[in-house]
């Protein structure tokens, strides 16, 4: 019974290296990510969503897949922590959180509309848009920024890779300049974070 154990340990000291290994050059590579990020345009985009909140616009965020996630994830950052007890609060959405309309646009229409068609019912001019986008080029999400343009609105996109088409749409890019998906989006929650925690941590 000895014998065995200490087999299983040797074993499992064969395979400990590795995941630490693995865990190490992960980090490595995000910090470089992380780097990319240009942290004055960051800045940027703080200043719009406090304007935005002056002026009491309504900020709409949008994203599919793990993106979506991030955009439920900073609305409710922003609803909660960054305006409970404020005098001050943010009005912002998540146009990923309506599965009834989301589902039935992508039914009965098509899936590329399903956050635009919901700009055209509550977006006016002077609102914001925070589009996120690991590669850039979700069709849903580059619609939603194109028209957000027409209709008046600011839009901020967040990116990875070379922007791609939503990138060249915004008109305030923060890019992740990674080519790793799980590492872009790992950055674009950092940045969320950043811009949700200036007013979590900052009153004015």
């Amino acid at each position: 019974m000895a014998r065995k154990n200490d087999e299983r340990k040797g074993n499992l000291g064969n395979i400990e290296g590795m995941p630490a290994t693995f865990a190490a050059d992960y980090k490595t590579a995000l910090l470089k990510a992380l780097d990319s990020v240009d942290l004055d345009l960051v800045a940027q985009a703080i200043e719009i969503l406090r304007e935005a909140r002056e002026r009491g616009a309504t900020i709409f965020v949008c994203g599919n897949g793990g993106s979506a996630s991030t955009a439920s994830h900073f609305v409710c950052d922003m609803v909660k922590g960054a305006s409970f007890g404020r005098d001050k609060r943010f009005r912002i959405m998540a146009l990923t959180d309506s599965l009834a309309t989301i589902t039935a646009y992508s039914n009965d229409v098509g899936y590329d509309c399903i956050f635009a068609e919901q700009l055209r019912n509550f977006a006016r001019p002077g609102d914001v848009l925070l589009a996120i986008s690991g590669s850039g080029n979700s069709p849903n999400v580059v619609q939603a920024a194109e028209y957000a343009n027409q209709a008046g609105c600011r839009t901020i996109a967040l990116t990875g890779r070379d922007g791609g088409k939503l990138g060249r749409a915004a008109q305030l890019e923060i890019r992740v300049a990674e080519p790793h998906m799980g590492r872009i989006e790992d950055g674009h929650m950092v940045v969320c974070h950043m811009l949700c925690y200036r007013f979590m941590e900052q009153v004015d």
